[in-house]
């Protein structure tokens, strides 16, 4: 591989990369298609799957499509008014509400930390380091993931290197590379230590029986409790995220990777916070980003859990 096509690979986040892999496969070996396209295929292509795929979809198979004709050199097929036509058409014609994660409630968390408390305790009782790093793992992985309103790619790309944590006071995290970080600047995050539920005391505690100084965060553990070398794979997160509040006795069937971070959102906005302070502490660019990340339809009960002087902290 050259520098510039190591480069020009860095410039597009993996799991962007991989799902227009996936798409390019999807239009050429299982439709039949090929490349370069012509604006009638492309629109023939959208109307085979009208019925098939929800638009959110169908609109990232045509943006994997644009992104191929524009890097190869050619026009692009995508931009024609043929292809907008059949696409507001079909948008029309088979209308379908957006399918969301559920959000993370409070109480599950706490459930789960707790579950994974008495995890600790035990396996320390019984020396079982396998049971112990799990347990500790699962806590912070949780509790970063949610007070932080990290997507599934951004926990799995944490480093130990680019986190600097203070028990007590807080910690900041860095994102090299980040979903909203256009100019590829990298991102820094901010979240104070808390009594209840802290991620600071669950980050501390995690890399203490981890024993890691540098490289990923979170790792695949085996049954021995050996950790991988490698960061966990952010398409395994949803079935590890499930795994982990089944423990806890807690739903999981609804949750995905996305929960996390809507659970935030959602919380956030019941206890009081605008949504310029949200949009800043997660890093939304525009408003409506973060308003597809709030239910309104929980109920205030289920999601103050924390007292009001802790959710107070978290308010930029």
């Amino acid at each position: 591989m050259t520098d510039i096509e190591r480069y020009l690979r860095a410039a597009t986040r993996d799991n962007t990369r991989r799902s227009y892999q996936a798409a390019i496969e999807h239009f050429e070996t299982h439709w039949g298609g090929f490349l370069p396209a012509t604006a009638e295929s492309i629109a023939r292509y959208l109307a085979d799957h009208a019925d098939q795929h929800a638009v959110s979809t169908l609109r990232q198979r045509l943006a994997a499509l644009s992104q191929w004709h524009v890097a190869q050199g050619f026009p692009d097929p995508t931009k024609a008014p043929l292809v907008r036509q059949v696409l507001r058409g079909i948008r029309t014609l088979h209308p379908a509400p957006p399918r969301q994660a559920a959000p993370l409630l409070l109480q599950h968390l706490q459930s789960a930390v707790e579950c994974f408390e008495e995890e600790a305790r035990q396996a320390r009782e019984h020396h079982d380091l396998a049971a112990l790093r799990r347990a500790r793992r699962d806590a912070a992985l949780l509790l970063l993931g949610f007070w932080r309103g990290f997507r599934g790619d951004e926990l799995a790309r944490l480093r130990v290197e680019h986190i600097q944590a203070e028990a007590g006071v807080g910690i900041t995290l860095f994102l090299p590379r980040s979903k909203g970080d256009r100019e590829a600047l990298g991102v820094q995050h901010r979240t104070p230590a808390l009594k209840a539920l802290c991620p600071v005391t669950a980050y501390l505690q995690w890399l203490e029986v981890a024993g890691i100084a540098h490289g990923p965060v979170f790792r695949k553990l085996d049954r021995w409790g050996n950790l991988s070398d490698a960061a966990l794979n952010s398409n395994s997160l949803v079935g590890l995220l499930r795994r982990m509040l089944e423990r806890a006795g807690v739903p999981a069937a609804l949750y995905t990777g996305h929960s996390l971070r809507r659970g935030f959102a959602t919380w956030a906005t019941a206890n009081g916070w605008e949504l310029k302070s949200l949009m800043s502490y997660v890093g939304w660019k525009d408003a409506k980003s973060a308003l597809r990340y709030i239910d309104a339809a929980q109920r205030f009960g289920e999601l103050a859990v924390l007292p009001a002087s802790q959710a107070q902290k978290l308010i930029p």
